[in-house]
């Protein structure tokens, strides 16, 4: 297939009344600012105005006024077609007689669907290990971990408080002394070196630490450098995790759970149900590639333009929620919008792929959705957003369109899943 199918112009012509009409109302509009002698300003009539500017003056301001028109003319011209994306607007010829403007369309392309049932693709089994479960539970318990005062040796995973100071060749450097800073020793927060130095000393001691800082170092003069820092260890804490017992229970406030064992079999529980959708979703993201190998479709470079501007907006919005701009993180990360388009090319050619795929089936095994199942999905989602049926239709704008794609959506998959 040639990807230029997908492309169609259409050419629409505004002519007669309609075009003197928007002539009249460009010389409204642009005569106002217009000085012409003998005239006050913008009371020149217009055929003096003519004379001085020609009616060409007036063919951009009477463009405007009749893309609407023109626009309104295409779509009902031409409803029939599929059109994917916002056609391109060009002006193809116009004098004191018509306009005529050029739509470039892109429509749905044609999908040569190859094998989607009796698939080769397999869904991974899930396991829950005894590790996964005890590392879920401490990091249950981390949350209420507390830090207190240790009367002994740093270790690792210990915060030591220090005074510190760093000399190269006997001389202070800037940047290389605090006051009072809290160390977690072992988050390689410091030079490499630095944390291992402290290990086995106690609170009172004054430690030399010997390091060289790393050859990519963002100070030139201390790129490769050999240093010392002289450091004062005030404070020793540790990090003292709750133990399972009554109060850990009753703080963690889940219903049903008052022993170690009801804990393990409720966050093995929840760790099986999170595994099962992670390998439900990469099994479908699985059929969905084994399909699109055997698949011919020219994906429109529009389409594929129009969703990655999507995930960039959506990505925008994903980092305002942390508290900066997307000016921001273009400067700290050397990025750009053109950048991240670049990055997020591929995986918008998969997502246009897959959805061409998933209507092509629709098509094919001609999958329809009853109003009951659409009622009966909305009851479904009330019900797990803790909403009123008419709440969660405003939450569609009333467009249940939305939520019937993704029921027939479901039912692709159960038929390429072979269910």
């Amino acid at each position: 297939m040639e990807k230029n199918k997908s492309l169609k112009e259409v050419v629409i012509k505004i002519e007669g009344k309609d075009w003197e009409d928007a002539l009249d109302k460009a010389f409204k509009k642009v005569s106002k600012d217009k000085t012409i002698a003998g005239f006050r300003k913008g009371k020149a009539p217009k055929n003096i105005y003519l004379k001085h500017y020609g009616i060409e003056s007036l063919f951009y301001e009477a463009s405007n006024i009749c893309i609407d028109k023109a626009y309104n003319k295409m779509i009902e011209e031409n409803k029939n077609l599929q059109i994917v994306s916002q056609p391109i607007l060009d002006i193809k010829s116009v004098d004191e007689k018509y306009i005529e403007y050029v739509f470039t369309l892109t429509l749905k392309p044609e999908v040569k669907l190859g094998k989607y049932k009796g698939l080769s693709t397999k869904k991974d089994k899930v396991k829950v290990t005894k590790e996964e479960v005890e590392h879920e539970i401490k990091h249950m318990r981390e949350n209420y971990k507390e830090i207190v005062i240790k009367d002994g040796k740093i270790e690792n995973g210990d915060i030591a408080v220090i005074d510190f100071e760093g000399f190269k060749d006997g001389v202070a450097f800037d940047g290389g002394k605090g006051e009072n800073y809290s160390l977690t020793i072992g988050s390689n927060t410091f030079i490499p070196g630095f944390e291992d130095q402290l290990i086995g000393h106690v609170t009172g001691d004054e430690v030399d630490v010997n390091v060289t800082f790393p050859s990519d170092y963002h100070v030139d003069e201390l790129k490769d450098a050999p240093v010392i820092f002289k450091v004062k260890i005030h404070e020793v804490k540790q990090t003292v995790l709750p133990e399972l017992d009554k109060d850990f229970f009753e703080d963690l406030g889940m219903e049903g759970i008052d022993s170690k064992e009801s804990l393990e079999k409720q966050v093995k529980d929840n760790i099986k149900t999170r595994k099962e959708k992670e390998a439900e979703d990469k099994y479908i993201d699985e059929l969905l590639k084994e399909i699109a190998d055997n698949t011919e479709v020219d994906v429109p470079d529009t389409m594929i333009n129009d969703e990655t501007t999507h995930m960039v907006d959506h990505f925008k919005e994903h980092i305002m929620m942390q508290g900066i701009t997307i000016e921001q993180f273009y400067s700290l990360t050397n990025s750009s919008e053109d950048k991240l388009k670049e990055e997020y090319h591929d995986e918008a050619l998969r997502r246009v792929k897959n959805r061409l795929i998933i209507e092509k089936i629709i098509e094919e095994e001609k999958i329809e959705v009853s109003d009951e199942e659409v009622d009966n999905k909305l009851e479904e989602l009330a019900k797990k957003y803790k909403m009123t049926k008419e709440e969660v239709k405003k939450e569609y704008d009333d467009n249940l369109d939305y939520i019937s794609f993704d029921l027939k959506v479901r039912k692709v998959f159960d038929i390429i899943k072979g269910e």
